[in-house]
């Protein structure tokens, strides 16, 4: 009894120390390390949320996924720990009958499909195939499953495939042959396969029991799409009869052409037919209403933008009748379910700095917001239970549960608080002010954890990437203003003209004109931002951006030479004409220059930041990941190149095993210690 007093007596001392320990700012340490919620399935009947929760392992340098469970109608719902294999477990679908979970997992040495229960127990295999499978969905009837592989189209089987894989492990020789575009894409060269969609029956037990048939073989495409498609991309029918896919026909025009078309096939194999001929543009993401009649889609109107807006698109199958849906909602859906009366369609978009969820009426198309501040991820809907994840500038993902018509969302899970609870945030808020044309545009500001009243704090000013993107009030694992915040400086980061979510015009207006409208924003709202918001020192600031970000760091370096005491460039464009004639989507460059360069190459050139280098002065470190296809190497060594031959104070950083974005844990600490110590270098000595 003593022994277990003096035990209790140290917990509770352990306890009180915690809860009272100094308060503390964040951490890149924090960040790499922090438990990240996703993919939420809300079971059949509309009781449960089964999703993924990835950890990071930093002595294996990588993340790992476990499948969770949680019950919607518990009083205190507790997460419940459904897999816990060395293998990570991704993308769970629920049985139809809610009994068990489907998903993928390695564990077998490929990637195939598991099935475990519902109720807890041991998953067992229901793929063994010679291929791993990427992506699957199971028919609402439970008797078959569609699978995504990559393969090569001409093969009769998909032992073909697996054949000319080893064998090409094994050839001494490594050249690739190509003759047409893409011979690379983000950060893979081409092997020749395509991702195709099969249908395989399923038994009694949930378990594929037969050979997988083609269902999209015979097109020239990819389903889902590359490099980041997924199973929004294919859906079966309410009564698993029909399939519905999205792919571009690829031919010698896939590397600039966004023309995606939506197919229809019968689940046991047939031709696809195209539902979506008469239009150019991007049509995707299509979901049958739950009484088959109806197919919704997303769909664009301009060939060739990647950043149009997504229009609602109903189409009735009977009669081949399609319209649009709250056409004058001036927002782009991410994505579209419907509810289970087939009555109303909830979709996800940005709206004036934040990623809210939303309620449209499928008949008046009337739109009515389900959430308000934050940013949504991935969302499920069953029944009339809505889950999902939700982010703000001071949380990562946290899964919602919701049940239609009572708008008010609980919070089901609570992953890093008790790890971060010592953490002091930096608060932040939003602003506007008069940019570009006089139009209002929109930013935040994000204050030091140890702010005090009075002081004035060295400024960030962070500038987004797309250049169709957004940096509102969401969570990032790579530009996070809040590990900024955590090393003593505040942050400003502002929506400039191009920005997605403030209506489609707003966002078009980048486009031909990135050196100038954006440039005007950043001017005014750092200057907005410094005259309201006293404990800016603006005397003290550093510049930082990747991708287009990148880009306008080479802009700001010729053209506000003296904005900055520093600047850090990511994976930037430094030559416009080496950018389009290198970079793998041909569709970007030609559409944000009016055309491809050898037709219209002084419109290339207007905004070419290698025409400025004599002006160049500001200290920069540069930044390159050398698996970047889409920004390659040479636009980053040509920047470092040029800061060097000008004496300027300049340093490289290259990861060359990095694509875009820097991924693996060790890298992500490396980098944000070498761009923070790059500030204080400059703002704190």
């Amino acid at each position: 009894m003593k022994l277990r007093m003096l035990a209790l007596a140290a917990a509770l001392t352990g306890a009180a120390l915690g809860a009272t320990a100094a308060p503390r700012g964040f951490t890149v340490e924090d960040l790499v390390t922090m438990e990240r919620v996703g993919s939420p399935a809300v079971s059949p009947d509309g009781g449960k949320v089964v999703y993924t929760v990835r950890t990071t392992d930093m002595g294996k340098n990588r993340g790992h996924t476990d499948l969770y469970l949680v019950d919607l109608r518990a009083a205190d719902p507790v997460p419940q720990r459904l897999t816990s294999d060395a293998a990570s477990s991704t993308d769970p679908e629920w049985s139809p009958n809610g009994d068990a979970i489907y998903f993928l997992s390695a564990r077998s040495g490929s990637g195939q499909v598991w099935r475990v229960p519902a109720a807890g127990g041991e998953a067992v295999r229901v793929t063994d195939l010679p291929l791993d499978v990427d992506a699957f969905r199971v028919a609402p009837t439970g008797d078959r499953m569609l699978l995504s592989m990559a393969v090569f189209r001409d093969c009769a089987d998909l032992a073909c495939t697996k054949a000319r894989v080893d064998a090409k492990e094994k050839d001494k020789a490594s050249g690739k042959v190509y003759d047409r575009l893409f011979v690379r894409h983000w950060d893979t060269w081409s092997d020749g396969r395509n991702n195709v969609l099969y249908a395989a029956p399923l038994d009694a037990a949930g378990r594929v029991n037969g050979t997988p048939v083609s269902l999209s073989g015979a097109l020239d495409g990819d389903v889902p799409s590359k490099p980041f498609g997924d199973r929004e991309e294919f859906r079966f029918s309410p009564d698993g009869k029909t399939v519905v896919f999205s792919v571009r026909i690829a031919g010698k025009t896939e590397a600039w052409s966004t023309n995606f078309d939506v197919y229809t096939v019968p689940a046991t194999g047939g031709t696809p037919r195209n539902l979506t001929a008469d239009n150019n543009a991007w049509d995707t993401k299509a979901v049958f209403s739950p009484d088959g009649r109806t197919l919704a889609y997303l769909a664009m109107t301009r060939p060739g933008f990647e950043a149009d807006r997504y229009h609602i698109v109903l189409l009735d199958l009977a009669t081949g009748k399609k319209r649009n849906v709250a056409d004058s909602w001036d927002r782009s859906p991410g994505s579209i379910q419907w509810t289970a009366d087939g009555k109303t369609l909830i979709a996800d978009a940005e709206d004036i700095g934040q990623h809210r969820l939303f309620a449209i009426d499928a008949t008046s198309g009337k739109v009515s917001p389900l959430t308000d501040k934050g940013s949504i991820g991935g969302f499920d809907v069953r029944g009339n239970t809505v889950a999902f994840t939700q982010t703000n500038l001071a949380s990562g993902a946290q899964l919602f549960g919701m049940q239609m018509g009572t708008n008010k969302a609980k919070q089901l899970t609570h992953v890093n608080e008790a790890r971060l609870a010592d953490v002091r945030w930096g608060d932040y808020e939003q602003f506007s002010f008069k940019g570009a044309n006089g139009d209002t545009v929109h930013g935040y500001v994000m204050k030091p954890w140890n702010y005090e009243p009075g002081k004035k704090y060295p400024i960030a000013f962070l500038v987004h990437g797309g250049p169709q993107g957004s940096f509102g009030n969401g969570w990032s694992y790579r530009w996070n203003p809040q590990v900024y915040a955590g090393a003593g400086y505040a942050t400003v980061f502002i929506d400039f003209h191009g920005s997605t979510g403030y209506g489609q015009k707003f966002t078009d207006a980048i486009s031909g004109d990135w050196g100038g409208k954006p440039l005007e924003d950043l001017k005014k709202g750092l200057a907005a931002a410094t005259t309201k918001y006293a404990w800016l020192d603006r005397s003290h600031a550093c510049a930082l951006g990747a991708s287009y970000g990148g880009y306008m760091m080479n802009w700001i370096e010729g053209n506000w030479s003296d904005g900055f005491k520093c600047i850090v460039n990511h994976d930037g464009v430094f030559d416009t004409r080496g950018m389009a004639y290198s970079t793998e989507e041909q569709w970007f460059t030609d559409w944000e220059n009016g055309g491809p360069y050898f037709a219209v190459p002084d419109k290339h050139e207007r905004f070419n930041p290698v025409l400025h280098v004599n002006k160049w002065k500001t200290p920069m470190l540069v930044v390159q990941g050398d698996l970047d296809f889409r920004i390659p190497t040479t636009q980053g060594l040509s920047t470092f190149t040029a800061l060097q031959r000008r004496g300027i104070d300049s340093k490289l950083l290259v990861f060359p095993d990095e694509n875009h974005w820097v991924l693996k844990p060790a890298n992500s600490v490396l980098w944000h210690h070498t761009v923070i110590g790059w500030l204080d270098q400059h703002l704190k000595q």
